[in-house]
């Protein structure tokens, strides 16, 4: 049975590109989740458009692979297999490094600020049990690293990598939370920024994704196991 995405309704001007953010946001945060069916209909009413939009949004997310058209013109959010997951993280490593070294060069002082309360409301989410927030709270503080950069293709790229990471990464969340052998490593990246060490910065980013990710790994490689018989 088919969901209703927790959507919200946008201003009728500049739909297309109103929509495509709202549902883009969603899947950066986990709002929607791998294998949910999406109905333009409910979508339309959810959001106050006519379906004409929500079309030309779906269009562009199977463009870069977020969402799926399956059999019997069924609309699908694209989840991720474990050989998959593999791929991207090595995309997102140098991706993603490059980002948080130039930041390190050009953050301010009130970027740093936003990352330390995105990074406090991700462990207070973290230690509440609370998911959703939790995905919400870490794709605030990894968004707001690479935006710091200052190279919007960058970012651009990325944030197409990151609509397929962001509803695997919060619809497993429970079965596979980030953990790391030591310290949080947002804590290291948020201390090479404050040195304005770009290398260091880089490193703890890379470690983050390495370390954070070990158990979301593991967890696809075992569903990916079973489901072969293996």
């Amino acid at each position: 049975m088919a969901v209703t995405p927790r959507v919200v309704p946008v201003e009728r001007s500049n739909l297309t590109m109103k929509v495509y953010a709202e549902l883009e946001a969603a899947l950066f945060e986990g709002r929607l989740h791998p294998g949910q069916r999406l109905k333009i209909r409910d979508l339309a009413a959810g959001m106050g458009v006519s379906e004409t939009p929500i079309r030309e949004a779906i269009m562009q997310l199977a463009r870069v692979g977020a969402v799926r058209f399956e059999a019997a013109r069924a609309i699908t959010v694209a989840g991720l297999t474990h050989d998959e997951y593999l791929e991207l993280r090595t995309i997102r490593l140098e991706l993603e490094g490059l980002a948080a070294e130039t930041a390190a060069r050009r953050i301010t002082p009130a970027g740093i600020a936003a990352l330390e309360a995105a990074h406090a409301a991700l462990t207070a989410a973290e230690a509440a049990g609370e998911g959703a927030a939790a995905n919400k709270a870490n794709w605030a503080f990894h968004r707001g690293l690479y935006a710091a950069a200052g190279m919007p293709q960058l970012s651009a790229i990325i944030d197409t990598v990151w609509l397929r990471n962001g509803p695997v990464h919060a619809f497993h969340y429970p079965e596979a939370p980030p953990a790391y052998p030591g310290r949080h490593r947002h804590l290291d990246i948020l201390d090479a920024l404050r040195a304005g060490d770009p290398q260091a910065a880089r490193a703890a980013l890379r470690a983050d994704l390495m370390e954070g990710g070990r158990a979301l790994v593991e967890f696809l490689r075992r569903r990916d196991a079973a489901k072969a018989g293996t």
